[in-house]
């Protein structure tokens, strides 16, 4: 899609009683579309068109139900910070209306998981308790060492490829995976088959990565819902038998917490505890994976910034760590449905209309970011909303910030130099997403 896609139409259009403006003419077709998040430029153009002209934007994209874009940081927060008001149950990410239609025929209701992000208090609270110590701060830094010891191994790994090699698909894959399933306590010999079950439910828009290589020609939601299907069924049958383990053997591990979990004096039910093992599992390393890629890429197409990592990793890897996860924001969008009419911005949002929190934008937000646009690995203050915020705040965020500064520490202390091999290329997804391929040559 070039540029010029964006130019202003010369009508709006009406319907459903709402009217949407030119600019969301403009871009409401784009900021759905999953091969825009592969192009960044024109990503960054629609949601600076929709921030300058519309930033509380009604929008009605082909193939999906109408929903208001909301793509100013502030208004993210302020929805996001009201969860009895603006919830997700009814709807909580981006799905096209047919899916959603043939999920509700299938499963009786709009989802197939329950898991923290599709559920609402008062269980969402009760579940998100279960396992919430392990992911506080100071149990975090109790994993630092071993934490460590993964990035030691990942960066031999690296040295050891001697002297080129796929970032992203040979370090950044695989070394926030090994400390995820550590803490789930999944044996590293299953780690491919997570990997590959990852994969296919995040990557499920991009022909390199869906697990019905034929859906890549034209969407057919009969044959998509069966494929997400095998692909989950794969995951209850895996975490099925880890529940039965940890029921008779315990361990110091995330998996037994939840399969031994319990809800108002009542075993956890089956499909939450699969959904709970699911979300840890995929998300608690693709989301770091992407930021941990990123970052890098960040840095090799800015030789400044890299030259500030390589002078002293320690000294900025904090703050190199958030930039990271700002320029790369691996989740997309989350949505939230109103319970009460609400007025945002002077737009009157009305009780069961979705809002769309449009993160990559909201990290470009030049009203909090100075330079939004310029990958800076000293930026202080950063404002970050890439891990939300709220009731639902990301409770992996801690660790994820400690494994991707172990990492650069380890790495940029070791490199003599480091460069790109190649052309990078990005996931075509709208919803959770990042580097694809970074071919890099390097010295030790």
């Amino acid at each position: 899609m070039a540029e010029t896609a964006l130019a202003t139409p010369p009508e709006t259009k009406m319907d459903r009683g709402r009217t949407m403006s030119a600019a969301a003419e403009a871009t409401s077709n784009l900021i759905v579309d999953p091969a825009i998040y592969a192009q960044q430029d024109q990503l960054d153009a629609a949601f600076r068109k929709l921030r300058a002209e519309d930033p509380v934007a009604w929008c009605e994209p082909e193939g999906y139900r109408p929903f208001w874009a909301l793509t100013k940081h502030a208004d993210i927060m302020e929805v996001s910070r009201q969860n009895k008001l603006f919830t997700n149950g009814e709807r909580e990410m981006l799905s096209y209306e047919n899916a959603e239609k043939g999920v509700y025929a299938q499963m009786g209701g709009p989802h197939l998981l329950k898991t923290l992000v599709q559920l609402d208090d008062p269980l969402h609270f009760k579940l998100r308790h279960l396992t919430q110590e392990w992911f506080m701060p100071q149990n975090v830094k109790k994993r630092e060492d071993a934490i460590r010891q993964i990035a030691k191994k990942y960066v031999d790994r690296m040295e050891d490829l001697g002297g080129e090699c796929d970032f992203q698909r040979d370090v950044a894959l695989y070394y926030p995976l090994r400390v995820i399933m550590q803490i789930l306590g999944v044996p590293e010999s299953d780690e491919p088959m997570m990997l590959k079950l990852t994969q296919e439910i995040f990557g499920a828009q991009d022909e390199d990565l869906m697990r019905d290589k034929t859906l890549a020609e034209k969407q057919d939601v009969e044959k998509g819902l069966a494929s997400i299907n095998e692909t989950l069924a794969e995951f209850f049958m895996y975490f099925t038998g880890i529940t039965a383990d940890r029921r008779a053997n315990p361990k110091d591990d995330v998996s037994t917490v939840i399969a031994n979990g319990m809800v108002d004096g009542e075993p956890i039910g089956q499909l939450e505890a699969m959904s709970y093992y699911i979300i840890v599992a995929a998300a608690g390393h693709d989301t770091t994976s992407a930021s941990t890629g990123g970052g890098m890429l960040g840095m090799l197409q800015n030789p400044s910034e890299l030259k500030k990592m390589m002078d002293d990793p320690k000294a900025v890897s904090r703050t190199a760590t958030d930039e990271a996860i700002r320029w790369t924001t691996p989740v997309k969008q989350f949505m939230r449905t109103a319970h009460e009419d609400y007025e945002l911005r002077g737009r009157k949002i009305l009780k069961g209309e979705s809002l769309l929190l449009c993160y990559p934008s909201g990290n470009r937000d030049e009203d909090v970011f100075d330079d939004p646009y310029t990958f800076d690995i000293s930026r202080s203050p950063n404002k970050l909303i890439s891990f939300g915020h709220g009731g639902h705040m990301c409770l992996g965020m801690h660790l994820a910030r400690l494994e991707m500064q172990a990492i650069y520490e380890e790495l940029f202390s070791r490199l003599k130099s480091i460069e790109l091999a190649g052309d990078p290329s990005f996931i075509k997804a709208n919803f959770v997403g990042g580097p694809k391929s970074i071919p890099v040559r390097y010295k030790f």
